[in-house]
């Protein structure tokens, strides 16, 4: 185990063998990179159109290269909407679920509160008016919709403190990211000691998460645990008892049913994996048990994303040009998560969504009970995991039906385009036209800039645009909008283009994929790979894991493809959960150290625990007090003459104040005389029940 110690008692203890830093840490040279509540980092510069914080489209009239840009609305009907889709032969749909999930390890925007500048009172949902943080998107004759717009609320501005020669920065909006940008598992565990005191179950003395006390499935495995405030505002089967939204480790667990099931599996397999580490290393801390067992889960993350998922989505080449092979920790690399991949680049997912969430039964065929769903009623309703069947119709919904195929003249189903629920916003929305608005909210620059940013050809005319896009129709359409190739939003360009060969991106989201997930591998100090994370043999046994290992272990489905990833109509190349190959944990086994044997176990605290390190060469036990908690007496005891060298401490119940249930958000900016004051922004809520 690690040397690092406590620090002032602060909650970070062993930071080079656990992640259990929230905020900072992660990097030591520049601490912040990769941080929650940071800055989304610009590759490019950010383009407002009063060079600060006002959007393209905010000042109405205004011409961009000539023209006005048309409205998002009027891009998503005239080319983005589609009634029909067709399907992906390569690839299931569980891949296209694994991409929702596991953007939300990597990123989570905040949007502002609902209305504007305190002294006006404006809401967001009823006014057409650009007034902030509302940024509406115009209907005109596009729809019918009585209101004239669409509300729209901007992301939050994040914190940006500089006033060094980064001047211009420090003045212009900058988008946050609440979550740490790393590939941790985090959305599992939470982003808050707050959260993660809620999620784990620490009664149980064992290590594990916290599950469901009123509901489990047919076969007695555990769900989620239901959300503490009650009651919840996700949507109720009309003839049954109320089933509320569940809590993991981020809160959108509940905007579908897929994303859900996901949720629920690494649930189990965190209990799972701690059950099995308790019967290893009997001598084990609970606190040991839940690091080691979350440090597995991160692992896992970290392979079925950059091994399984990634080369499918931007192709082996692409995967090689601008990933490559793993060369070890690079302390100059910042890992944080890019506004253009958060906003733009990793959305093209959205175009891969079927309409239909199909249900399968255990020869996956049509559900005898359960009947297929239209995806807008799959949204914020975990009443039908409880009430009809659990997770494995849904499961084997996603393992045996094709993804759908990304085509420029079928882009995304009209159930994201007008049907689309986001709870407490009363109308129903079009994600296309949100998706546009929210790159003009964060002023990315446009298609061509990003082209250039690649390497890649500018467009100059639309026989250039041809060349790229893989229907000549929609290029002519995209022109005949946006008048000038200059002013195409990037998410539209993007999407569009021609796939590469083995990918389901064109080259410019292929570069701007490829080129992130570069730095969340190579900044991260804590990637499996990386030199003290695991041992060889612990190497070994991650690289056997696999996402339908998990499935198997999970669930009730005793049949998958080796890889869920790839589409198998059943029962060809599929095979028995018997013949899937898992790992064998006994490469996790400590023996019990002599000076263990000598001081015996280190005494238990309430509202607190313990870990064991050897540091300096003698065991030490490093005590930390549960969220809530301030600890008193010696943080760490040294095991000395046969005994500890001093007594426990103990963890009371004064609420630290590092560890706030309220998070505020201020922007801060520099005058001329180098001062701080304070800008446009400041808002507060509570993190942990904030949903997007």
């Amino acid at each position: 185990m690690s040397d690092d110690a406590f620090s002032n008692g602060i909650y970070c203890f062993a930071l080079q063998y656990f992640w259990t830093c929230f905020m900072i840490l992660f990097v030591r040279q520049n601490p912040l990179w990769g941080a929650a509540n940071t800055p989304l980092v610009r590759w490019l510069p950010a383009e407002y159109e009063d060079g600060e914080r006002e959007p393209k489209g905010w000042n109405r009239g205004r011409l961009h290269n000539g023209f006005q840009l048309p409205s998002p609305l009027e891009v998503s009907k005239k080319i983005l909407r589609s009634s029909s889709k067709e399907e992906d032969d390569a690839y299931s749909h569980l891949l296209v679920e694994w991409g929702q999930y596991i953007d939300h390890d990597i990123t989570f925007t905040p949007q502002s509160s609902g209305t504007a500048a305190f002294w006006t009172g404006v809401d967001c949902l009823t006014t057409c008016e650009n007034i902030h943080p509302c940024f509406p998107i115009e209907t005109g004759d596009i729809t019918s919709d009585a209101q004239g717009c669409m509300p729209f609320h901007r992301s939050v501005p994040a914190c940006y403190v500089s006033c060094g020669s980064d001047i211009g920065q420090a003045l212009q909006r900058q988008q946050m990211n609440a979550i740490t940008s790393f590939m941790d598992a985090s959305l599992v565990y939470g982003h808050t000691p707050k959260l993660e005191f809620f999620l784990r179950d620490l009664s149980g003395l064992n290590g594990k998460l916290a599950v469901n006390d009123q509901f489990k499935d047919p076969k007695g495995r555990p769900y989620l645990p239901f959300v503490a405030t009650l009651p919840s505002a996700c949507l109720q089967d009309p003839q049954g008892e109320r089933v509320e939204c569940f809590s993991a480790g981020d809160s959108r667990v509940n905007e579908g049913l897929p994303l859900t099931c996901l949720h629920t599996l690494w649930l189990r397999e965190h209990n799972r994996i701690a059950e099995a580490l308790n019967c290893i290393n009997g001598h084990w801390s609970p606190e040991t048990i839940y690091q080691e067992t979350r440090k597995i889960i991160g692992a896992l993350h970290q392979i079925i994303t950059m091994r399984d998922y990634v080369p499918k989505i931007i192709g082996s080449e692409s995967f090689e040009r601008y990933i490559g092979s793993y060369g070890g920790y690079d302390p100059t690399t910042d890992p944080s998560a890019s506004n253009v991949f958060a906003t733009a680049a990793f959305r093209f997912g959205h175009a891969t969504i079927s309409p239909i969430l199909r249900r399968l039964n255990e020869s996956f065929q049509e559900h005898e009970h359960f009947p297929h769903l239209r995806l807008h009623n799959t949204f914020f309703s975990p009443w039908r995991i409880v009430k009809e069947g659990g997770i494995e119709p849904i499961l084997r919904g996603m393992i045996g039906t094709a993804a759908t195929a990304v085509r420029a003249d079928m882009m995304l189903t009209e159930e994201l385009t007008e049907r689309l629920v986001v709870l407490n916003v009363p109308q129903h929305l079009d994600l296309a036209a949100l998706n546009l608005q929210r790159g003009r909210d964060h002023a990315l620059p446009g298609y061509n800039d990003w082209r250039t940013f690649c390497g890649l050809k500018s467009i100059k005319t639309l026989e250039d645009f041809k060349e790229v896009v893989r229907d000549g129709r929609v290029a002519e359409k995209i022109l005949e909008i946006y008048k000038h190739p200059d002013n195409i939003d990037i998410w539209l360009g993007g999407l569009v283009e021609n796939l590469l060969p083995g990918s389901r991106t064109g080259p410019l989201f292929a570069c701007l994929i490829g080129k992130q997930m570069k730095t969340l591998r190579d900044g991260d100090r804590f990637w499996w790979e990386a030199e003290g994370i695991f041992t060889m043999q612990q190497k070994a046994e991650l690289l056997k894991g696999s996402l339908s290992r998990i499935i198997c272990d999970n669930s009730d489905v005793r049949e998958v493809s080796p890889d869920s990833f790839r589409f198998r109509k059943y029962p060809s190349g599929y095979i028995s959960c018997d013949h899937i190959p898992s790992m064998n944990l006994e490469s996790w086994r400590e023996e019990k150290s002599q000076d263990l044997e000598q001081c015996g176990t280190p005494r238990k605290i309430k509202n607190g625990d313990f870990i064991l390190s050897s540091t300096s060469g003698k065991l030490v036990a490093q005590y930390s007090c549960y969220h809530g908690f301030k600890l008193k007496g010696a943080a760490a005891i040294v095991c000395e003459g046969n005994q500890w060298s001093d007594q426990p401490p103990q963890c009371t119940g004064t609420v630290h104040n590092l560890f706030l249930s309220w998070i505020c958000f201020i922007t801060f900016v520099c005058n001329e005389y180098g001062m701080l004051s304070i800008g446009e922004g400041e808002m507060c809520w509570e993190y942990d029940s904030f949903c997007m």
